[in-house]
């Protein structure tokens, strides 16, 4: 005995019939999805990756070891990670972006229109336009120029209305020389074709088109990707491109558009510095040079040739006394300097001046610190505005160690004041001493430490500005190349095996998906399980479904119609084995009408006298007759059973019509249709016409009406041994089969009622087997068939 299938296997199994019933069509799908996949890598524009890798340098990084706590916790160049991506910030700014589209002229793009698609010319392009207005114009300009090279020399220009080159007639441009000046809305123009192989051909058709350098910033701050690991300062960059070799260009003027605009930075303090230092110079010149005419005009005046002798039995014991005054009026000079370049209104940048010889080491880190945190704020203001957030933040940290540098500027010049002051007195009491010594010669000697001091502090500031103009060229670019920008020049968008793959699976889950859904919304009926499933009512069979031209089964029949008739005769006798010494009646009947229970009627009788059975078959659907067209019995018999209800005269003998080639085989028509069929079948005389065959024959076929449309049939029910209750497969709504057959049957108003299936179709939601066992003798062999 074969075990009944897991109930989920059998619908899975079920599901899997069902879309292979409609390979065909899956398949059609498949491959015009294929085929429009193919389509599409034909005509669209392919995108090329280009890569570069940078090391981005950190000179606090360089000066500073991090400690073994870092290092096992965040990493080597852990220290970075902030500053680096503050870096790939200012790398994809806008200031960059728009530097590279001017100096690449990304803004200005000539594309050559074919029949479906453009190509872009980026590399030698076959014309380049020359502007006379100024760049600030032609990078605020949009527009499109259309050309069809006429010649050599020649070209028409069509204007911008939205029109494609198909669209277009020739009549419709202006012809103008190579060379020509063009007026157009945003100045003049000039066309200039390209040479040798680069030429433009005779015949094509270029589109060159200028976008405003804002909204291509916006397009490749996009498109600039910037990748780097935690604690690493190398930074991969990568741009997806139509061109290969523009994605290229772009990576590479990127670093040194980078690099630029780093040295620039550190060129600015140095520029501020020397400022400062060049200011100085030739204030400390003029002071110097009035020092030294003083002294000139006292030893003129005072015939002052010779003061060597006296000086150095005067100050020799000063020597020393008086450097500790020099250098401590010379830090003071240098204070009260960088004091009014702080107060100063009328600077361009808030830099100050840097390594200035200030002998304070806090005062130095002070300097340092206010510039880093200048030079920040100024890269913040190049992509973002003053009231950012941030900048707002660097400002108030910006005023508080200015603050705090005019503080230690003012106590640092209070003490080294009160130095000089003390170094002064001593200076005085050991002048004291000298007071033998000619006045003029101390007036004198006066001038000539100023002049001293002056001139350490004209050397000084000297020495100064060459270390700035050393520290200048010692700069080295902030991004180190590690790769420069690399393209393999293969498209990586679209991705043909994953156009293809996406292809097939649209191709396949559409018309899965249409049919899934299809069947879901479905309330149709087509196997035994979707009967059984829904009508726990005795299952009968199951009729598959035959061409309309085999109306009725033959005696030597082996089709899958004919077993399965013999099935349901063989079906009927079971369930009827007990009705004995009279004939079996059997009435069909179905929900509504074109379900098949003509058909089935016929053909069940028809079976069954194949059998040397004797059958009766009465046509009681009275009201749409069917049964003599099966029987393709043109003849239409004068009586029939409306008749013999009608009419008491008529006999039951006199409306049986007998089959002229089975002898087992009498049939009652309907008769003439009445206008009133259902009190025809109230009529005493249905029994009377029961009683009378059933001892005649050996079943009683009834093909009575649709039990959902009219009460025909259940007002003869009573006089049925069997109610085959037909189903059409594909023809009737679950819902009102459900309604119909299910009431009738709990409420036992067909005796003994049965369903059966009609019109199973092979496949296709239907059963995936047939009828029939054994050879059919009469069945003619293919000419590749042997015996």
């Amino acid at each position: 005995m074969e075990s009944k299938p897991n109930s989920v296997t059998a619908d899975i199994k079920q599901r899997i019939e069902l879309f292979l019933s409609y390979w065909k069509w899956i398949v059609l799908c498949v491959v015009l999805a294929i085929a429009l996949g193919f389509t599409y890598l034909r005509y669209t524009t392919y995108e090329y990756k280009a890569t570069a890798t940078i090391k981005i340098r950190d000179e606090k990084q360089a000066n500073k070891l991090p400690s073994i706590e870092e290092i096992n916790s965040e990493g080597l160049f852990s220290g970075g990670t902030d500053k680096i991506k503050d870096e790939i910030q200012i790398i994809k700014s806008r200031t960059l972006m728009a530097n590279i589209i001017k100096m690449l002229n990304l803004n200005i793009r000539v594309f050559e229109q074919g029949k479906i698609k453009e190509k872009e010319l980026y590399v030698n392009p076959p014309v380049s336009v020359s502007f006379f207005e100024s760049d600030s114009v032609i990078h605020n300009t949009k527009a499109n120029l259309y050309l069809k090279i006429k010649s050599d020399t020649e070209f028409i220009l069509f204007k911008d209305d939205g029109k494609s080159f198909i669209d277009r007639d020739e009549s419709e441009g202006k012809v103008y020389a190579f060379g020509d000046k063009i007026e157009t809305s945003y100045g003049g123009i000039v066309v200039v074709p390209n040479v040798g192989s680069h030429a433009p051909r005779k015949g094509s058709n270029l589109k060159i088109t200028i976008t405003p350098v804002v909204k291509l910033v916006s397009h490749y701050q996009k498109s600039v990707s910037a990748f780097t690991e935690k604690g690493s300062s190398v930074v991969e960059l990568e741009l997806k491109e139509t061109v290969a070799q523009k994605a290229v260009d772009f990576l590479d003027q990127l670093i040194i558009e980078y690099n630029n605009d780093v040295l620039h930075d550190k060129e600015e303090v140095v520029r501020v510095t020397s400022e400062f230092i060049n200011k100085r110079l030739e204030q400390v010149q003029e002071e110097l040079g009035e020092v030294e005419s003083n002294a000139q005009q006292i030893q003129q005046q005072n015939n002052l040739t010779d003061l060597g002798s006296q000086t150095n039995l005067n100050l020799q014991a000063k020597k020393q006394l008086e450097q500790q005054i020099s250098t401590t009026a010379t830090n003071i000079q240098m204070i009260s300097y960088l004091q009014e370049e702080m107060n100063d209104e009328n600077k361009i940048s808030d830099m100050l001046p840097a390594n200035v010889g200030i002998g304070d080491s806090n005062t130095a880190q002070i300097i340092k610190s206010h510039n880093d945190l200048v030079a920040k704020r100024d890269k913040l203001l190049k992509t973002s505005t003053a009231k950012n957030p941030t900048v707002v933040q660097l400002n108030n940290q910006i005023d508080a160690l200015k603050n705090n540098l005019e503080s230690s500027l003012s106590s640092i010049k209070k003490t080294s004041e009160l130095t000089l002051n003390n170094l002064n007195s001593e200076s005085n009491r050991i002048s004291g001493q000298l007071y033998a010594a000619p006045s003029k010669a101390r007036k004198f000697r006066g001038i000539q430490r100023q002049q001293d001091i002056k001139e350490s502090l004209y050397l000084y500031l000297l020495e100064k500005r060459e270390e700035s103009a050393i520290r200048l060229g010692m700069y080295q670019p902030s991004a180190k190349i590690v790769d420069s920008a690399y393209s393999s020049y293969k498209p990586v968008a679209p991705n043909k095996t994953i156009t293809y793959l996406a292809s097939f699976i649209f191709g396949l889950m559409i018309p899965l998906g249409l049919i899934y859904v299809s069947d879901l919304l479905d309330t149709k009926l087509y196997r035994k399980d979707d009967l059984v499933n829904i009508l726990d009512i005795p299952y009968l069979g199951d009729i598959p479904k035959s061409p309309k031209k085999m109306k009725l089964v033959k005696k030597a029949d082996y089709s899958p119609r004919a077993e399965a008739f013999r099935i349901v005769r063989s079906n009927v006798d079971f369930m009827l084995k007990g009705v004995s010494g009279r004939a079996k009646k059997l009435f069909v009947t179905s929900t509504k009408a074109q379900e098949g229970k003509s058909h089935t009627s016929t053909n069940l009788a028809t079976s069954i006298s194949y059998s040397n059975k004797s059958v009766l078959l009465i046509e009681m659907d009275i009201r749409v007759p069917k049964i003599l067209d099966y029987l393709d019995i043109k003849e239409k018999p004068k009586k029939g059973l409306t008749d013999f209800l009608a009419d008491n005269s008529v006999k039951p003998q006199d409306i049986v019509m007998k089959q002229k080639d089975n002898s087992f085989f009498d049939i009652i028509p309907s008769g003439t249709i009445p206008p009133n069929p259902s009190e025809l079948l109230m009529s005493d005389r249905v029994e009377e016409l029961f009683k009378h065959f059933e001892k005649k024959y050996d079943y009683i076929i009834a093909d009575t009406s649709a039990v959902g449309l009219v009460s025909d049939t259940l007002l003869i029910s009573k006089y049925a041994d069997m109610f085959i209750y037909v189903v059409s497969a594909d023809g009737v709504d679950k819902r009102q089969l459900v309604h119909v057959a299910k009431t009738l049957y709990d409420e036992k108003r067909l005796p003994n009622m049965t369903m059966l299936l009609n019109g199973v179709k092979h496949g296709k939601k239907g059963y995936g087997y047939g009828y029939g066992y054994g050879n059919n003798p009469n069945k003619k062999k293919k000419w590749y068939q042997f015996s």
